[in-house]
């Protein structure tokens, strides 16, 4: 399932999005074996928290053993005071902003994927990539900086909601309340069931950048880049160095991620591991 949002309700837009889903959705059937009845693709107002969370819902339940699946997002991303207290850094949610964002409660966070990523059936093998800010796992935004290919009628933009001060304000001072609870014990070992692409940590923003005559994501634009020069034939850790040293070269201040077992991180970008033997 491919996710872009350049048109947004009520809050302000974005450029590259549609962008990224379409290069995206031709690396998938051009090195991957997928086909356009295996793609499921949510742009602008078809965009809706309950449309994303519902189609995920769905690909996870209709999955099988040996299936490989993919849910790409690219819009705005933020963050608000975690109420779970399972943030044990700083104490922040990270969520992902669908057409229909609201600060009340049309957002989806980081416990909401985690939650639907949980019931994967064991040897499916799922992929997911966020384009979007504080999508690794601070609300000060990350000054962009600006690629060399970028004339001046084509500023960056922060990929970035902030949110607004009645937002911030509820838990203002609840700070003392949300300290990590001490429950985990010194042999507790999290077993990650999914690979994790984010476009930059969860403290910083990501780009949405004019590139080589039209917007893009920063962070999918070197990933489909370098996945097409190597026809996909390019391990994730092998992909990641050079996304981080592209980003890095055209003075973007986003550092990418890969959240998954260091053993996938020498496999082949969307190959399917033997679950059973690598947990």
């Amino acid at each position: 399932m491919l996710v872009g949002i350049n048109d947004y309700w009520g809050i302000n837009d974005l450029r590259g999005c549609i962008n990224d889903v379409t290069n995206v959705r031709n690396v998938l059937k051009t090195f991957f074996g997928f086909t356009n009845n295996d793609i499921r693709v949510l742009v602008d107002n078809r965009a809706t928290k309950e449309n994303i969370l519902s189609r995920l819902q769905k690909m996870i339940a209709e999955s099988e053993p040996g299936d490989t699946l993919v849910f790409h997002f690219s819009g705005h991303g933020s963050q608000i005071r975690d109420r779970e207290k399972d943030e044990l850094n700083d104490h922040m949610d990270e969520l992902i902003c669908p057409y229909d964002m609201n600060w009340d409660d049309g957002f989806i966070t980081d416990d909401m994927l985690g939650d639907l990523l949980s019931k994967l059936p064991k040897q499916v093998h799922m992929e997911v990539i966020l384009d979007c800010c504080h999508s690794g796992t601070g609300t000060r935004d990350v000054e962009m900086g600006r690629p060399v290919e970028m004339g001046p009628m084509y500023p960056s933009i922060n990929r970035y909601l902030t949110p607004p001060m009645d937002i911030e304000a509820r838990h203002e001072g609840d700070e003392d309340e949300l300290k990590p609870p001490k429950t985990f014990k010194d042999d507790d070992r999290i077993v990650m069931n999914h690979i994790l692409w984010s476009g930059c940590r969860d403290y910083q923003t990501a780009s949405d950048a004019y590139i080589h005559g039209s917007y893009n994501g920063a962070f999918s634009y070197y990933f489909c880049k370098y996945i097409r020069e190597n026809q996909g034939q390019i391990t994730r850790g092998d992909l990641l160095h050079r996304i981080k040293h592209s980003l890095k070269h055209n003075q973007y201040s986003q550092t990418p991620q890969l959240e998954c077992h260091n053993m996938w991180k020498n496999e082949l970008i969307l190959s399917t591991p033997e679950l059973e033997e690598k947990v």
